[in-house]
């Protein structure tokens, strides 16, 4: 059985005449365990939409959103979210906010401190447990997000435009490091990008979503070999031929 299961999922919207504005229209796609995802297409075709309902945030118009079976009517702790903002406490050091998500697991402080410190050190932020967000660099805040998700536990990691914020070369030392905690975690993971070579880059499969509403066009699976390199954007010829897929069918959509 799929980890997650998406079923005919449609979701509308009021649009202030009382009308329903249709975000999503007859999605259907499967997710197994251990997969990495990811979700692109053109702005405003319902991608975030697409993740908060995964998520739990918000539920479909019509439709089934599944996982281990089992419908998604709430956020849980098996679903962890990592926005495009670092959604950090500023009053709170790196290991305080790490730690935050262990609270309603009712575990002592001490063994929530060695778990948190546990991934950090994954992160390579050992050392920092002491420094509060406003310290830290981008690329550094978007580490300790990726050490609070992993701290939990959870079997799904959903990631909205995780590193949207980021100057491209602290973004693509990111994309490695999740790669790298991902081989050796091997959680499921789904990503919303806009961006192709990091689509291409992480992705065991790329769905590409057509322009509002939202449907699934394309599935595509990635071929390459792991673990991959940054090397390969520009001289792997497999690479360059997905990249040039993708950009063909989202050409077709703006």
């Amino acid at each position: 059985m799929p980890l997650i299961q998406l079923s005919d999922v449609s979701k509308s919207y009021a649009d202030g005449r009382s009308q329903a504005a249709p975000a999503l229209t007859g999605i259907s796609f499967d997710v197994d365990e251990g997969e990495f995802i990811s979700i692109v297409g053109p702005s405003g075709c319902g991608k975030s939409t697409l993740l908060h309902t995964i998520a739990g945030f918000t539920k479909p118009s019509t439709g089934t959103v599944l996982k281990d079976g089992r419908a998604i009517e709430r956020p849980g702790p098996d679903r962890a979210v990592m926005f495009q903002e670092y959604a950090l406490y500023p009053w709170k050091t790196v290991l305080e906010n790490v730690a935050l998500g262990l609270k309603p697991k009712k575990l002592p402080r001490r063994e929530r401190d060695s778990i948190a410190r546990a991934y950090l050190d994954l992160v390579q932020l050992d050392g920092f447990e002491h420094h509060y967000p406003g310290q830290l660099s981008g690329g550094m805040k978007q580490r300790v997000s990726i050490a609070r998700c992993l701290a939990t536990g959870p079997d799904v990691i959903l990631m909205d435009e995780p590193f949207s914020a980021l100057d491209s070369l602290t973004r693509d030392v990111m994309q490695e490091e999740i790669l790298k905690i991902w081989e050796r975690e091997r959680k499921t993971v789904i990503l919303v990008t806009h961006s192709i070579d990091e689509a291409v880059f992480m992705s065991d499969r790329v769905l590409v979503m057509s322009r509002r509403p939202g449907r699934i066009k394309e599935c595509i699976d990635i071929d390459l070999p792991r673990p991959r390199t940054l090397a390969m954007r520009s001289a792997d010829p497999g690479f360059i031929a997905y990249r040039e897929r993708l950009a063909t069918s989202l050409r077709r959509e703006i």
